[in-house]
This record gives C-alpha cells, sequence and structure tokens, in this order.
C-alpha cells in the first residue's frame, strides 16, 4: 500500500508540518524535546535518530518536525523523514506507548467561573488555530489577570510566536472574558516566564 505524505510549511522556518494522512493521537497532542522524553513513543524515538532533528511535535493528524538550525536544507532532511514515518505506519506499531490523557485544560474542583471560560476558549477556539500552524497550546494557570501558556511544536522557537499570543490569543480572550488582563509565556515546566505580553 502505498502512502502519500504531505508537507506544509509554518510560520517557524525551521519547523515543518508533515501530514500522513492517517490519525496520529486522535484528539490531543504531545511535544518530545529530546531523545529522552521520547521514551514513551517508537516513532519519536526513530525519528529523532535522523541527524539534525531536534524536537518532534505530534497532533491529532500531523506530525511537525523541527530542525536544529536555518543551515540544516530541508531538501536533505525530508526523504529521511517521509521514509521513517511511512516504516512507522506499515508497522502497525502505536505511535505512543503510554496514554496520557489532555490535563492542562480538563475541568478542576477549584476552577472558578473565569477559569472554566478560559479553558473553554482554548479548547474551542484558540487550540485548532495555533495547530493548524503545526504547534499547540497549553494552559498553566491564571494569576492576577495574567493567563499563563506554554507554546509547544512549531510555535516553541518560532520568531512570531510573541505576536501569536499578543495579537491572537490574548485579543481573543479579552474580548469574551472582561477579567483577562494579558497573556504571559510560559517557558519551560519551572514556570519560568521569557516574555510577557501584557495589555498596554
Amino acid at each position: 500500500r502505498c502512502m502519500f505524505i504531505q508537507t506544509q510549511d509554518t510560520p517557524n522556518p525551521n519547523s515543518l508540518k508533515f501530514i500522513p494522512g492517517k490519525e496520529v493521537l486522535e484528539s490531543r497532542t504531545m511535544e518530545f524535546s529530546s531523545p529522552a522524553a521520547a521514551f514513551c513513543s517508537p516513532l519519536a524515538r526513530q525519528l529523532f535518530r535522523i541527524e539534525g532533528v531536534k524536537s518532534v511535535f505530534f497532533g491529532p493528524d500531523f506530525i511537525t518536525v523541527t530542525k536544529e538550525s536555518e543551515d540544516l536544507d530541508w531538501n536533505l532532511l525530508k526523504p529521511d523523514i517521509y521514509a521513517t514515518i511511512m516504516d512507522f505506519f506499515a508497522s502497525g506499531l502505536p505511535v505512543v506507548t503510554e496514554e496520557a490523557p489532555r490535563t492542562d485544560t480538563a475541568p478542576s474542583e477549584d476552577d472558578d467561573e473565569v477559569v472554566l471560560m478560559i479553558k473553554e476558549l482554548l479548547d474551542t477556539r484558540i487550540r485548532p488555530t495555533v495547530q493548524e500552524d503545526g504547534g499547540d497550546v497549553i494552559y498553566k494557570g491564571f494569576e492576577d489577570g495574567i493567563v499563563q501558556l506554554k507554546l509547544q511544536g512549531s510555535c516553541t522557537s518560532c520568531p512570531s510566536s510573541i505576536i501569536t499570543l499578543k495579537n491572537g490569543i490574548q485579543n481573543m480572550l479579552q474580548f469574551y472574558i472582561p477579567e483577562v488582563e494579558g497573556v504571559e509565556q510560559v517557558v519551560d515546566d519551572d514556570d519560568d516566564v521569557e516574555e510577557e505580553a501584557n495589555s498596554t
């Protein structure tokens, strides 16, 4: 059986979206920023074996691969990535061996009405748009009017990611939820904040 994999550019020149025409991760996303992080995914582990691959991101029906630098030519990387994806799907192995349900926007007993609205907007309006660009956005918290978000996939190192936060996500949240004063990007799990997109 022949498999046709489409590619799609993302706003980040170092990230390319591969669309295998098959389901990758049902209705969720996962990011692997290093080979060590890919322990639960046979496909991610194989992609990391390709020289020049910096990170791998799975969406519901796409795979975003980020290369280590702009000096690397996609034309040299793409054949290996195509072959790896095709061989993997032909093998019948699961994309991820350990299921980890999405928890960042799952309603919690501690959530007030504002937080529930933020989570719903992220799931229904913001996340689908960001996934179109080969990335995802993870809810990290809401404090003193500031929504804390972590960008993943092609958005992680994208030069326009702060613009995405400021113009797209922040404006939409503020339009629907007056309590939101700004959006802040969380860089890693230690919640270090690299950029702040407060409304001025």
